[in-house]
Parts: structure tokens; C-alpha cells; sequence
């Protein structure tokens, strides 16, 4: 795997980070000053910043110089034997008033100075002001980390389909006709467990079988009870860095099933995006987003969701533009879904039923689909959405038979 150490020695911070290279790895050194900001509770000596018991926090400044997918690595302690609960905040100073949280929450246990981590998290280059927020016990911090565990990848190419014609005609498609891995050419893996900005507790992986995986005929995403601290396992694959979309007719085939806890989704992300303030702005279209909380066990009937989400309209804010509609069998059968995008309006299809409308122009901020669009697809677990897991499930799954893009040419 691809990983260059990002160092950030985020004691007592003050002074901006510098970027400096050793052997061709980029590093980022702090002088240890003072801290830019903190609560009542916290205090600076000798090597260490010390936190009081309750909420905490101490805010600091890092200069990341290559955009990507990070492990952040804090080095510390739980000063009693209450434990402390710690995760990082980004952005802390954005203009929407937002809490960027690029970890999930960390536990500090008792005992001697331990070091834990989360990954993936998305990091764009450039000056970050963060906040190392703490919950429960009084806890000591020695160091944070950043680590690139993935460069971001730019879209190497776009296809941008005619709307105007009168016949839908394919321009690109995965059949999932080769057992295996998933297509290189087609699809990348997001990696981590950072949270995905949703408290999402699996870890995503790459290239790992048992997690995605082209067999008879399908794509398969499959959520796996199997880490080995007991969480789970999946797989987000998205065709960021492989290619691009920019209006047209997608079509698919897909199936979901019914566990309590599982979040399945097909769906479009903006280009543009880098890291969480890139979102909403960047624009989402879900397409297919279904919970197995919502799905009969028995009779698969069920409800699926379709949203649009935008700086002007989208679920943080509670504004969001989203259809959720009753189906007979949603779970574990396949069902046939299509967006239908152009430079007017996004429309969601579900079994050839018309299903979903957002046609919001006013500006960018409402319809930021002029820009081109990557396709994701993910297994998630619990989250906001997803609800709390089932115990008793050790797998769920999404399969698909077939992706097809078409374009009407005049």
C-alpha cells in the first residue's frame, strides 16, 4: 500500500506547520508554542496537554501538502480510570457553521500511554484548523499523527452525453461477465473507518475478495462480520479516477437484503469533491439507498429512499428534496433502477416507474449537476441512516447484475 508519514507534533500548538521533505516524504513539523484556542479545561507542561474531566477540546493548525484518504494516529492517555473519548474535528472556522468530524469516536482505556487511530480520512491539501475534542475522564495527549494511506486520485477522463435526441444509445456499461475482482479500468476502492461522516463503524477495504468480488454474473459488495475486533468489514467502490459522468441515462440491476442495521447505495458524488467541505457543494444523487431496518424479513416489503443533496437543499440542514416510496418485495429481489440527468433535471426511475424529480435552477448552490459526477457504490453498516445492527447478522449483501450509461445524440 501506498503510505508516506505525515508527522504533526501537536503539543501545545502555536506556530504554523512547515512542510518539509526527507528522503522524498513529505512531513509536517510544529514548533510547540501555544495552542491557538482552547476550553477552560485544558493546560500545557512538559511534553503533554493536559485535558480536564467533561468536554474538552484544543484547536490547531496543519498545513497537509497531498490531498487524500488519511490515518490519524493520537498518541495519549487516560489520566483515571474513567475513560476518555477523543475525535477530531476539521474546518473549525468554515463559513456554514458545520462540524467536519474526520474521525469517529477514539477511546483512551486506562493505563500507560497508548496511541489509536482511525482511517481514511479525507484531507484536501492545503491549511486545516482543527479541534482534538475530549469526552469523559481527564486525559493527557502527546502527539497526532497524519498519515497518507491513499493519494486522491484525479478523474482522468469524462463522458459528457448529448439529451436532446430522440433515442437512448449505450456509451459505457460493466456486465460483470468475469469472475474476480472488480474491473481496475472501471472502479477504485474508498478505504477506512473513519466514519464517513455519517458515525459509519465499518471498515471499507481494497481489493479484498470476500468484500467485493464479481461472481456469476454480479457484482457483489458484502458486508462481513469479520475484523478482528469484532466490527465489520465491506467495500465502497467508485469510479473516481477511472472516469467520469456528465448527464445521460444510467440503468441497473440491483438487489438488497433485509438485516437490521445494513445501509446499501448506488449513487453519484460530485467530482470536485476533496474532503468534507467539499460536500454538499460537490452534489449527491442517490439513486438507490435502502436500510434493512426498513425491510420485512419475511415478506421483503419495504421502503426505498431517492434524494438529491446540495449546498441549498441537502439532510445536515434538514432541507433536503427526497421521495420514499412503498415496495412490495424491495428486499432480497432484483429490481431495475435509472437516472435519467441532464442539464434541467435529475429523474429517478424504480421499475420503470417515474419515482423522483429535482429540478431546483436558481443557482449553483440548487444544481450543481452541470459538473461532472463519479458513481458509487457501498455496503455500509449502522450509521445515521442504517440504524443499529442486528447481533445476530454476520453478513449482508448488494449485488448487481449490470451498470449501463446511455446518451441521446440528435
Amino acid at each position: 500500500m501506498f503510505t508516506r508519514p505525515l508527522v504533526a507534533s501537536l503539543i501545545a500548538l502555536g506556530a504554523c506547520p512547515t512542510v518539509s521533505t526527507a528522503n522524498e516524504i513529505p512531513s509536517i513539523s510544529v514548533a510547540a508554542t501555544d495552542f491557538l484556542a482552547a476550553s477552560a479545561g485544558v493546560t500545557a507542561g512538559g511534553n503533554e496537554v493536559r485535558l480536564a474531566a467533561g468536554n474538552e477540546w484544543f484547536s490547531f493548525e496543519a498545513e497537509i501538502p497531498v490531498a487524500g484518504r488519511y490515518r490519524v494516529e493520537v498518541t495519549g492517555r487516560a489520566a483515571t480510570d474513567e475513560p476518555t473519548v477523543i475525535h477530531l474535528e476539521d474546518a473549525i472556522d468554515n463559513e456554514d457553521g458545520r462540524h467536519y468530524d474526520i474521525t469517529a469516536a477514539m477511546p483512551f482505556s486506562a493505563g500507560g500511554f497508548q496511541t489509536v487511530h482511525k482511517d481514511g480520512s479525507p484531507l484536501n491539501e492545503g491549511l486545516h484548523r482543527m479541534k482534538l475534542h475530549a469526552a469523559g475522564g481527564p486525559a493527557s495527549i502527546r502527539s497526532v499523527q497524519f498519515i497518507l494511506l491513499k493519494p486522491h486520485e484525479l478523474t482522468p477522463k469524462t463522458l459528457e452525453q448529448p439529451t436532446g435526441g430522440a433515442d437512448w444509445k449505450l456509451v459505457w456499461s460493466d456486465e460483470f461477465e468475469t469472475d474476480g475482482p472488480p474491473n481496475a479500468e472501471a472502479w477504485a476502492f474508498d478505504i477506512g473507518n473513519w466514519g464517513w461522516g455519517n458515525n459509519e463503524p465499518q471498515y471499507y477495504t481494497e481489493n479484498r475478495p470476500e468484500n467485493a468480488r464479481v461472481e456469476n454474473g454480479c457484482l457483489i459488495v458484502e458486508a462481513r462480520k469479520d475484523r478482528p475486533d469484532g466490527g465489520w468489514s465491506s467495500a465502497r467502490l467508485t469510479t473516481r479516477g477511472r472516469v467520469s459522468f456528465l448527464y445521460g441515462r444510467l440503468e441497473f440491476r440491483a438487489k438488497t437484503t433485509t438485516g437490521r442495521g445494513n445501509w446499501a447505495a448506488v449513487w453519484m458524488l460530485g467530482d470536485s469533491y476533496r474532503d468534507e467541505i467539499s460536500w454538499p457543494y460537490c452534489g449527491e444523487i442517490d439513486i438507490l439507498e435502502n436500510v434493512g431496518r426498513e425491510i420485512d424479513d419475511a415478506t421483503g416489503d419495504g421502503k426505498a429512499h431517492f434524494s438529491c443533496h446540495t449546498r441549498a437543499h441537502y439532510f445536515k440542514d434538514n432541507s433536503h428534496i427526497s421521495t420514499t416510496k412503498e415496495i412490495p418485495g424491495l428486499g432480497n429481489r432484483f429490481h431495475d433502477y435509472a437516472l435519467e440527468w441532464t442539464p434541467e433535471s435529475v429523474r429517478i426511475f424504480f421499475d420503470g416507474e417515474h419515482v423522483y424529480t429535482y429540478d431546483k435552477q436558481g443557482s449553483e448552490r440548487e444544481y450543481p449537476f452541470n459538473e461532472p459526477q463519479n458513481l458509487v457504490v457501498n455496503m455500509a453498516m449502522g450509521g445515521g441512516m442504517g440504524g443499529e445492527i442486528d447481533p445476530s447478522l454476520t453478513r449482508e449483501r448488494l449485488e448487481i447484475e449490470y451498470i449501463r450509461l446511455y446518451a441521446r445524440p440528435e
